[in-house]
């Protein structure tokens, strides 16, 4: 079960040094965080890091306790780089552990989201005197290579 977007915030505002424990957040305070967390993540899929985050199509669109199917890996990344987003706007310095926290989390998802692209011989190289004809097709080269550049 992955984290709600209540959770990630209060993590975030935790990280910043304002725990809901000792702070009492105001509403406007969690729907703003919850824009600035949207407006990331949307950020983020438009960078190609998928991670099946419910982007609302309306600024006020989203549940704060809505699930965010977000996978546990990229929890860290998400609620480190929300608290550099959102400590300016409350008077807050973000420590360096925290910021070395989020470029890791943020370098980690980018290694998630990144697949090598498969190799492709070349369509002049023979297959080799190993091919047997009634295993493949008549061809003794290997087939054109695909356009993977779309």
């Amino acid at each position: 079960m992955s984290w709600t977007k209540r959770q990630l915030i209060n993590q975030a505002f935790s990280e910043i040094g304002l725990a809901s424990y000792d702070f009492d957040m105001q509403p406007e305070e969690y729907e703003d965080a919850m824009r600035q967390m949207d407006s990331m993540l949307a950020d983020w899929e438009a960078k190609g890091i998928d991670l099946g985050y419910p982007v609302p199509t309306t600024p006020s669109g989203g549940d704060l306790d809505e699930d965010t199917t977000i996978n546990l890996y990229a929890n860290r990344a998400v609620y480190t780089n929300l608290a550099l987003l959102i400590a300016p706007s409350h008077g807050k310095l973000v420590s360096s552990e925290t910021k070395a926290s989020a470029k890791s989390g943020y370098n980690t998802l980018l290694l998630k989201a990144t697949l090598p692209t498969a190799m492709q011989f070349p369509a002049n190289l023979p297959k080799g005197a190993g091919t047997k004809y009634w295993r493949d097709s008549q061809d003794p080269f290997f087939p054109t290579p695909e356009e993977t550049v779309t």
